[in-house]
């Protein structure tokens, strides 16, 4: 049975999202994969906006069972990242200005004098570009995947975030973005201080 609630969720993380300007009408999507049902924001719709009959629902089959709009242009790619690990239950694509200016310099995001961002999150690594829309956007998904990361960037494009709720995947994005905002802003000031070598391997162990 379709979900409500999954909708809510999904409304819920949206407008967050928007009113931190992470995502806008034309640029992000979330989606919840709940009881064999796909829940995704609609293509082209103002996130602060958005309602219940606005969220398009698929069924296993892949068949649209619930929403009066199109459903974003990224399906593809949030269907595709479900199946590539069995404990991802919600998804967030974002593009957040400070991740986003990384993935258009095809650079992956680390920084070696921030511990709450290598105890959290270790690398936010680059995921090869993409035509938006296609299926060559998520091709390099899941070799990351595979190592236990959950946010990574989508070259020239935005980020991806993927969490066991989606409550999980915006909070994971909304702290990467944080700490890429940082160390964008340390380095205006000087040369971020990197922790010692001992401490940050530790870090990374965790």
């Amino acid at each position: 049975m379709v979900s409500i609630s999954a909708m809510r969720e999904v409304i819920m993380v949206a407008k967050r999202l928007d009113e931190k300007n992470l995502v806008n009408a034309f640029e992000g999507n979330v989606s919840i994969l709940r009881d064999g049902y796909l829940y995704i924001t609609p293509s082209g719709k103002n996130k602060a906006l958005l309602t219940e009959e606005m969220i398009a629902v698929f069924d296993a089959e892949g068949q649209q069972v619930g929403g009066i709009v199109p459903a974003s242009s990224e399906l593809k790619m949030h269907r595709a990242v479900y199946e590539m690990r069995d404990n991802i239950c919600g998804i967030v694509h974002a593009h957040p200005p400070c991740l986003t200016a990384y993935a258009l310099c095809a650079k992956s995001f680390y920084s070696e004098a921030h511990a709450e961002m290598l105890w959290d999150h270790k690398c936010i690594e680059v995921v090869p570009y993409g035509r938006p829309g296609s299926d060559n956007i998520y091709i390099g998904v899941k070799p990351i995947l595979d190592k236990g990361r959950d946010v990574m960037l989508l070259a020239n494009h935005g980020a991806l975030a993927v969490g066991k709720t989606v409550f999980d995947a915006m909070n994971k994005m909304e702290s990467v973005e944080n700490a890429a905002k940082i160390s964008i802003l340390a380095k205006l000031i000087g040369e971020p201080c990197a922790l010692p070598k001992e401490e940050v391997q530790a870090l990374l162990a965790i």
